[in-house]
């Protein structure tokens, strides 16, 4: 054989040679034989599923967070309750001892003529301030000690062993009582006291007088003066407190609500990307 057959036989074998090595990498790369078109929608449906995985990854991320963020939630529920329960022992015990203090104290004047609705009002007043205060003490000390003994468990999964999600309204009832309702009627107290204990000065009671004998001295206006300046001072420190308390929670409630908006725009934004995904993976 000469050498230009050798040539031309050798360019003869190496233009037959790709097939070989096509089937050869197509079958260490397990691609089933078939047409050019089906192996690139092969390639196409490996690229759309590795974006799939990529979005479902993504969500179940978020939902991985999610739950976290859920254990979160009950524990910070947790500690604002304990700290609400503690509050509220501490406040109505306070404010209760002083009601009690200020009834027994009290010093009545038994030459003045008291005005009969200043003494019921004074009498009721005090009795439903010691009540309230003692209400909101009982449903402290009732669900505080189940509250603390969880709290100082290190354990995320314990935070559902305590009672504080089911006996959410009773605490709520308390620390309404404690700070709401029971300042107000604090504040009232005060009111009145200031009237019983400043109306008689100067109001024409019997005196004894340097002789011996009991004199009648001028009536004057200072006691009702002195009543009426602790009224005015009181009623503008009650409607201030009054606002304060509204405005404070509507902030807590619009602070909640944006962030119940955020994660619901979050969660609505994920699912319409996987929705239009699987809306080109069906098109296509």
């Amino acid at each position: 054989m000469t050498e230009t057959e050798k040539t031309v036989r050798s360019s003869h074998l190496l233009s037959t040679a790709p097939p070989v090595v096509t089937v050869s990498m197509s079958s260490e790369l397990n691609v089933p034989m078939g047409s050019p078109a089906h192996g690139c929608s092969e390639r196409g449906s490996v690229g759309r599923m590795d974006y799939r995985d990529w979005v479902r990854r993504s969500y179940l991320e978020l939902v991985s967070s999610n739950h976290h963020s859920v254990q979160a939630l009950s524990w910070r529920k947790l500690y604002l309750s304990r700290a609400k329960l503690k509050a509220s022992s501490r406040t109505s015990a306070l404010l209760s001892g002083f009601a009690m203090v200020a009834m027994v104290e009290v010093q009545l004047e038994m030459q003045y003529n008291y005005p009969r609705v200043l003494l019921i009002a004074f009498s009721v007043c005090t009795t439903v301030l010691v009540a309230v205060h003692l209400f909101a003490l009982l449903i402290s000390t009732c669900i505080l000690p189940n509250v603390e003994a969880v709290s100082n468990i290190h354990n995320l999964n314990s935070v559902n062993e305590s009672p504080h999600e089911r006996m959410h309204h009773y605490i709520e009832l308390a620390w309404g009582f404690s700070t709401a309702l029971g300042i107000l009627l604090f504040l009232a107290e005060v009111v009145l006291l200031c009237w019983i204990k400043f109306l008689p000065v100067d109001s024409g009671a019997v005196q004894p007088s340097t002789s011996g004998s009991q004199a009648h001295s001028p009536p004057g206006y200072a006691g009702w003066q002195a009543a009426l300046a602790s009224t005015i001072i009181m009623v503008p420190v009650g409607v201030i407190f009054v606002v304060f308390t509204v405005h404070f929670y509507r902030s807590l409630v619009l602070h909640k609500t944006e962030r119940h908006n955020q994660e619901i725009e979050e969660l609505h934004r994920l699912k319409v990307e996987l929705d239009g995904h699987e809306k080109n993976v069906q098109v296509v």
